[in-house]
């Protein structure tokens, strides 16, 4: 077991791109007054997540945008619509599929711009609100119904949906559920609880059941709490602190690394791994960072 004490080694984030000026505008929406208290905003950017292709792709949360970036770093508006996308993930078949906080679980289709529902609503129920989403080996898709659940209101949700087509609902009263992930044997999903600063940990029975469910990590400091998270090739856990930075955990959930801004004030919110680069968003300027991490990320279900 890593010493608890060892020191956290630190990496630096880099620049690698920025939104275009030609998609700036900034103004209000009704997204942002009651998620950024009301300040006007050019764009929100999370989501990051590449096809098959080596594109990186990410969502613009207020704008209903999503965005397409080559290996020249051009920026392409490959999709707009009414609604308000927070995480992308692919699908082997190269659909791209969209937690939408208003629309629900959506599937864009990337060669036509095509955005058509998957699951709008949970058994005739509107969810709260979707946020993230996670693909597992065996195409089953586990997405988080955050809203605006909270400590004060512990009714987020986690589903999954089934690669039958099978919606279950796995969890019922987390406070905030977040970003989502699996780690690599596909036997616990991992949740970032935002407002109670937490990892929680589900274990996974034969059947896909979870049992003695718990937090792996408790967090603390920063101005919120985690938000994306992804595992990598070694199981360790790639987490978006919101005010701090991104750590890097050990499969003991030990700290090994921390990803900061340096001077810059940024709001790094969600990651994406290709080979050892983490990419990440920054929502508050617009722009993809990347960060040269130890071990590659695990591999995903869209890459098989």
């Amino acid at each position: 077991m890593l010493n608890p004490f060892q020191p956290v080694k630190k990496i630096e984030a880099r620049p690698l791109t920025s939104l275009p000026a030609r998609f700036r505008k900034k103004r209000r929406t009704a997204w942002s007054d009651p998620n950024r208290a009301g300040v006007a905003l050019d764009s929100y950017l999370e989501g990051p997540s590449f096809d098959r292709q080596g594109n990186l792709w990410c969502v613009d949360i207020p704008f209903g945008r999503i965005f397409r970036i080559n290996s020249k770093k051009e920026w392409q508006l490959a999709a707009q619509y009414d609604g308000w996308p927070n995480g992308l993930k692919f699908h082997r078949d190269g659909r791209a599929f969209i937690a939408d906080y208003r629309r629900g679980l959506l599937a864009l289709n990337p060669k036509t711009g095509r955005v058509e529902p998957v699951v709008e609503t949970a058994f005739s129920e509107s969810f709260k609100g979707l946020n993230d989403l996670h693909f597992a080996d065996n195409g089953d898709l586990y997405f988080t119904d955050q809203g605006q659940s909270g400590i004060a209101d512990p009714t987020g949700r986690v589903w999954r949906l089934r690669k039958s087509g099978e919606l279950q609902r796995i969890v019922a009263n987390a406070p905030s559920p977040n970003g989502i992930t699996l780690n690599t044997k596909n036997t616990q999903v991992f949740v970032a609880l935002t407002r109670s600063q937490q990892i929680w940990r589900l274990p996974l029975m034969a059947g896909g059941t979870p049992s003695k469910s718990g937090v792996a990590i408790q967090l603390s400091g920063g101005h919120a709490g985690p938000d994306g998270i992804e595992m990598d090739a070694e199981d360790g856990l790639v987490v978006c602190h919101l005010g701090v930075g991104v750590w890097r955990f050990d499969p003991n959930f030990l700290p090994t690394h921390l990803v900061h801004a340096g001077s810059r004030h940024r709001l790094m919110t969600n990651i994406a791994f290709k080979g050892k680069t983490l990419y990440i968003t920054d929502s508050l300027n617009g722009e993809i960072l990347t960060a040269e991490m130890p071990v590659a990320g695990k591999k995903l279900f869209s890459s098989a």
